[in-house]
């Protein structure tokens, strides 16, 4: 049986179509669905059970392994890079996943853990997933910080080349629309364009980065699953692990790529990015992935503007097609 911890969420339901897609099924979902409209993103899905992750955490306690575990993928965690309470990011990001990863590699199963880009903070250390660098990283705010402590946690422990924590960048695509203001900026975008005509930016407040010109390493979570799916496969290959496309792009390219797909000329507005924030901004993102590649993966990510191509004709525009349909437009 595989695992997969938030698995009704952004990437955990995008890696159980993943599983799908190579023919497995034997898998069990862990979320805290509550109230939320997480359970769409598993109604097309093939699964085998679902647990509430408090009853999981209280059945993996025990010697005994409940489930017959082959891997585990956990994307459970709070996402939220604008959460302010440390205790609950202490607990549920850090604390529970050092249980599951406890779990796991007690009984031989293989782990992939989501860590982030937000581990590298304001990127003044580089961005490279080599372990040797990893107590230097300043994270710029609570939810990178408790990210970044297990990973630290599993160096000292001495397991985490026994396991793989993937530093995610700036992942965009299908089955993100449950995360509100945390859904990435192409989701937000594509609302914004088909009702004003407009995309808003923030401002930049760097002399050497333009408004706009801010720089993300955005990846495809199609490309991500692929990765994922390649480093279950892999068990040898362990540690820190860089999951971006290597390539830095502006959110002025982001901005012009979603105008292209929606076939609508660009038309950007520039806004103050909120004080709050602006100590914490990261200007620029770029995942070192020589690593990744050194080991052994090949597969060639897409360009942002195919990946956004993809996203936003073949799900958003259909999904707002659908939802028109019924409401009898």
């Amino acid at each position: 049986m595989y695992i997969v911890t938030g698995g009704a969420g952004f990437i955990g339901s995008a890696m159980i179509w993943k599983l799908n897609q190579m023919g497995i099924d034997d898998i069990l979902v862990v979320d805290n669905l509550a109230s939320t409209d997480k359970w769409k993103n598993l109604v097309n899905l093939r699964y085998t059970d679902y647990l509430h992750r408090d009853r999981f955490i209280k059945m993996i306690a025990g010697e005994d392994d409940p489930f017959g575990v082959t891997g585990m993928v956990h994307m459970g965690a709070c996402s939220s890079t604008t959460e302010r309470d440390a205790d609950f990011l202490m607990e549920n990001n850090t604390r529970y996943t050092q249980m599951v990863c406890r779990y796991a590699l007690k009984h031989n199963a293989r782990f992939l853990n989501a860590s982030s880009a937000a581990t590298y903070g304001g990127g003044e250390f580089g961005f490279s997933d080599d372990h040797a660098g990893l107590g230097m990283l300043k994270p710029l705010n609570m939810y990178g910080y408790s990210k970044h402590l297990f990973d630290l946690w599993a160096q000292r422990a001495g397991v985490l080349n026994k396991l793989a924590s993937i530093k995610f960048f700036n992942v965009f695509g299908p089955n993100e629309y449950h995360k509100s203001d945390m859904r990435s900026v192409i989701c937000k975008a594509y609302t914004q364009i088909s009702e004003s005509g407009q995309m808003r930016l923030f401002r930049s407040y760097r002399k050497e980065f333009p408004d706009g010109g801010q720089m993300r390493d955005f990846v495809y979570i199609k490309d991500c699953v692929d990765i994922l799916w390649w480093l279950l496969e892999h068990p040898e290959v362990g540690g820190v692990i860089n999951v971006g496309t290597g390539i830095a792009r502006t959110w002025n390219d982001l901005a012009r790529a979603v105008f292209l797909a929606m076939g609508k000329k660009p038309n950007i507005e520039y806004i103050d990015m909120p004080e709050s924030i602006r100590d914490k901004y990261q200007y620029l993102t770029r995942a070192e992935m020589g690593k990744l590649r050194s080991l052994g993966y090949t597969a060639e990510f897409r360009t942002l503007e195919d990946a956004v191509a993809d996203y936003v004709t073949g799900y958003l525009a259909k999904e707002d097609a659908y939802l028109d349909s019924r409401k009898g437009k």
